[in-house]
């Protein structure tokens, strides 16, 4: 069982930054990616970037391109995601998540973090 845990989260004003980090337990043979989704308040959630594990792809949601940038450290067991530029639309709930295959929807996960809250303030 893999267990996901997220730190980093807060508040912060339009325009600023923070850095979500997310370390994994374990990491098995079938761990292909890592990524982000998040769920804003009444809304289903969505994918945000994700990070092939073995490869160095990275896919981006088109409402975070350009402002967000994900990473990992094989060594640590852990993903980065820095975000720049926050507007109060990214005020969510943010999950890690691991995949055995490239993940762009929440379906494509199979282990999940119990998330971290990003609040965005006008």
């Amino acid at each position: 069982q893999v267990q996901l845990v997220e730190s980093g989260g807060g508040l912060v004003q339009a325009g600023g930054s923070l850095s979500l980090s997310c370390t994994a337990s374990i990491l098995t043979a079938h761990t292909y990616s890592m990524g982000w989704f998040r769920r804003a308040t009444g809304k289903e959630r969505e994918f945000v970037a994700t990070i092939d594990w073995n490869g160095d792809k990275r896919v981006y949601s088109d409402s975070v391109k350009g402002r967000f940038t994900i990473s990992r450290d094989t060594t640590k067991k852990t993903i980065y995601l820095q975000m720049n530029s926050l507007k109060p639309e990214d005020t969510a709930l943010y999950y890690c998540a691991v995949g055995a295959r490239s993940m762009l929807t929440p379906s494509d996960a199979a282990y999940w973090g119990q998330g971290t809250q990003v609040t965005v303030s006008s």
